[in-house]
């Protein structure tokens, strides 16, 4: 999730503009263009699948009514493979929550984070990847634990899930913020120490605004202890994404979960990892964790996570 040029503001511009549905394979609106087997997905339209999405370039972005970016291209090979032509819907990233909840829409991409709250009012696919505990900072600036983080300031967006583990470090200020640019604006003027967002991101912004002089950083996860000690710090430990429906699209969330997966097996997911700047080593290899934090959840007690590894 990244933003290009000055970040969100252009792309913000760009995407809530588009309004045409982006092209992926079916017949378009008209049930009877839909195949049975498309058409038995479930959708809100059949051959139609609609994509709450924010503009948070190389994740998501929507251009000419196409939605690019990691998740974007994720998504688009796994709707051509289903016979569903994606149309996507600009929001925020609390709009993309709130409709798959509500089921305004058949889906939201971008990054979102499983958590076992969240999958509570929802269906998570497989991990289409694995995100590292990234950390924007001001050049000549190091911090590695979360005991380096005591008394700072610490920024993030408003709904994820840094939220909560910010709140439980002693001492340390929450700054959230409606997006990710407020993040960077703040770091750059030295309002904020440190920013937790998506590595890619961040990575995005060291290029396109050379200017605020930040780096890239990993904080060293917090160890089992302090996680038991502090539950929100699991969220400063490497987390999984997920594709995000509403409760009552169990097939289309299978559906698409068969595809994510084959496509760590066919190469595919590395290949757009690449593209955008990652490195499939840390994002298609799962931390221990992962397996057990949904096994017993919304998997079965003997789930295996995707992975590149064999």
């Amino acid at each position: 999730m990244i933003r290009a040029r000055s970040l969100i503001s252009a792309l913000l511009t760009g995407a809530l503009l588009s309004t045409v549905a982006a092209c992926g394979s079916g017949g378009g609106d008209d049930p009877k263009n839909v195949s049975a087997k498309t058409a038995a997905l479930g959708t809100l339209t059949p051959g139609v699948i609609k994509v709450a999405v924010e503009p948070y370039a190389p994740y998501t972005t929507v251009r000419a009514g196409k939605i690019v970016g990691l998740d974007g291209d994720i998504l688009t090979a796994v709707a051509k493979k289903l016979g569903l032509r994606i149309k996507p819907q600009v929001t925020d990233f609390a709009g993309m929550l709130a409709g798959v909840q509500s089921r305004r829409v058949d889906i939201t991409v971008g990054g979102v984070a499983w958590s076992a709250e969240r999958q509570k009012q929802g269906l998570f696919t497989d991990p289409p990847y694995y995100s590292p505990p990234a950390m924007a900072v001001r050049d000549g600036k190091t911090y590695r634990t979360v005991d380096d983080l005591k008394g700072l300031n610490l920024g993030t967006v408003e709904g994820y899930v840094w939220v909560k583990s910010i709140q439980s470090v002693p001492g340390a200020k929450l700054h959230a913020y409606p997006d990710a640019n407020g993040v960077f604006d703040d770091l750059g003027a030295g309002r904020v120490d440190v920013g937790f967002l998506d590595p890619l991101l961040i990575i995005a912004a060291q290029k396109q605004r050379p200017d605020l002089k930040i780096s890239t950083e990993y904080l060293t996860p917090p160890t089992a202890a302090e996680v038991k000690a502090k539950p929100a710090y699991q969220y400063f430990q490497p987390y999984q994404t997920g594709f995000y429906l509403p409760k009552q699209a169990g097939k289309l969330e299978k559906a698409i979960s068969a595809q994510i997966d084959a496509m760590y097996t066919d190469g595919e997911m590395a290949k757009l990892v690449r593209k955008y700047g990652g490195d499939p080593e840390q994002f298609l290899k799962p931390a221990a964790d992962v397996a057990t934090a949904r096994r017993g959840v919304d998997r079965p007690a003997n789930w295996t996570p995707p992975s590149i590894s064999k």
